[in-house]
């Protein structure tokens, strides 16, 4: 084996001065001393300050009967925002609890008289206090002001989840069974299906058997057969009335015909209105005659008078002819 080596010893100056001992030494770690605490001080203001431990705040009382998740320091959410937080929870005289919530000056004008506040539990995540307020128009809150807060537990409607779920899969092993109504049904369905691929067809269906069927099926036969009939007599009908020689032509000639009598009627009426208007012009001059005849006769009468006078008056002049009789024309 080797020997060790032997040590080596520092120079004599350099000994010395690692054993002489620093000045101030005691000041010097006083100062790092309180350089360090006024760092910790420093930083303990700044983060009370960043979490609003210095702001101006209004209380809020929250009562609830379980404050299960609830911790000191948690935050009051406002449309998803923080503008309060949990400073104590107490429990009450009546046995209820009372979550005390310092809310922020600045933000308080968004709680008022008409704001819920809900204490939502959510299956996965921790307790959330929410605040709504739907009608900003309402008074601000007053501080100090007590507001009953509604419970939302996510995890309360498991159970009953679960026995709705489990309802609804019996429900379905029972419409799914062999047994069931629904796989009645379908076969039923099956059936009619083929029946339906069968050489009646629906008509079968129907009808509900194959001789009702071929029945319909004979019976519209025969009405075709009747429609194909008329449908001929349809056409020969209309041959005999609309042909060249059928009705209709036969009707308009007489018809033009009738037109033609009737002109000529209309020319004889014309005719026989003027021999009527001249027959009214001959009766008036008849009647005019028969007046002037009568005038006549009267005269003719009045000068007879006068013969017959003068005739009475000769005969007792001259009484030689004894036949007074005097014969008129």
């Amino acid at each position: 084996m080797q020997d060790p080596a032997p040590p080596v010893s520092a120079p004599p100056g350099m000994a010395e001065e690692m054993l002489r001992p620093v000045p101030h030494l005691h000041l010097k770690a006083l100062a790092l001393l309180a350089f360090t605490l006024v760092l910790i001080a420093g930083s303990t203001l700044y983060l009370l300050h960043a979490r609003g431990a210095f702001e101006p705040t209004q209380t809020l009382v929250l009562t609830a009967d379980d404050s299960e998740g609830v911790v000191v320091g948690m935050d009051m959410t406002f449309s998803g925002f923080p503008i309060g937080r949990v400073r104590r929870i107490e429990l009450a005289e009546q046995g209820d609890v009372r979550i005390v919530v310092d809310v922020a000056r600045k933000d308080a004008h968004w709680l008022r008289v008409s704001s819920i506040f809900t204490l939502v539990r959510g299956v996965v995540g921790g307790t959330n206090i929410r605040a709504y307020s739907g009608m900003l128009q309402d008074a601000p809150l007053p501080d100090g002001a007590v507001r009953p807060v509604l419970r939302g537990d996510a995890t309360s409607e498991i159970p009953q989840l679960m026995a709705s779920a489990r309802e609804l899969l019996a429900n379905l092993n029972a419409l799914t069974a062999q047994d069931s109504a629904l796989g009645a049904s379908l076969s039923n369905a099956q059936e009619l299906t083929e029946r339906l691929k069968g050489p009646g067809g629906a008509l079968q269906v129907l009808m509900g058997n194959e001789q009702d069927a071929r029945k319909i099926v004979a019976t519209l036969d025969r009405t075709n057969a009747l429609l194909a009939r008329i449908d001929g007599m349809a056409a020969k009908a209309d041959t005999q009335v609309f042909g060249p020689r059928g009705v209709l032509p036969e009707v308009q000639g007489t018809v033009a015909q009738l037109g033609g009598l009737l002109a000529d009627t209309r020319t004889s009426l014309r005719k026989v209105d003027a021999v009527l208007a001249e027959a009214q012009a001959v009766g008036a001059n008849v009647r005019e005659g028969t007046a002037d005849l009568g005038a006549l006769r009267a005269e003719v009468e009045a000068n007879l008078r006068k013969i017959e006078g003068l005739v009475n008056e000769i005969n007792r002049k001259w009484p030689f002819a004894r036949d007074t009789e005097v014969t008129l024309p």
